[in-house]
């Protein structure tokens, strides 16, 4: 492997060892310029004050969520609403979510996996890998930017 060959890592890191949310807020400090986070739930009071520090520090912050699970849940709301989140709503339709689990900080890490930015996912067996790739940062902000851009229609009506 040549000197210029750019570092890759994955680190899995799992509930059952750790708290997710602290690592997760961990990242969020470090994060300097952007987070675009395409989530199903966000309902952790610690990570959505995470996210609001992050926009304070001016990072962009770009976040989508399901709109059935954003209506039907009151502290998502109230989160948003508290820390004035940037929240752009997706659904597919009667039969599809937006069931992503993913954040792209500072457009070279990555976070995904099974975990749901909620404090139930704290208590449940929940997985995150963080992965620190240019290649596969590119190819999530791509899925982010369209989605992105396909709540922004809906939410003037049109269809995307």
């Amino acid at each position: 492997m040549s000197r210029d060959a750019p570092t890759v890592s994955v680190e899995p890191v799992f509930t059952r060892a750790r708290s997710v949310a602290a690592v997760i807020e961990g990242l969020l400090r470090e994060t300097e310029r952007s987070v675009d986070a395409a989530l199903y739930r966000l309902s952790h009071p610690r990570l959505a004050e995470a996210l609001a520090r992050a926009a304070r520090r001016e990072a962009t912050v770009r976040l989508i969520l399901d709109r059935r699970k954003f209506e039907e849940t009151a502290a998502t709301r109230e989160l948003a609403a508290e820390f004035r989140l940037p929240i752009q709503l997706l659904s597919g339709g009667e039969e599809s979510k937006l069931h992503h689990k993913f954040a792209i900080l500072d457009r070279r890490i990555v976070l995904a996996g099974s975990y749901n930015w909620t404090l139930e996912s704290e208590q449940n067996f929940e997985n995150l890998l963080i992965i620190r790739d240019e290649n596969v940062a590119a190819a999530f902000q791509a899925e982010f930017d369209g989605l992105w851009a396909a709540a922004s229609v809906k939410e003037r009506g049109a269809r995307p």
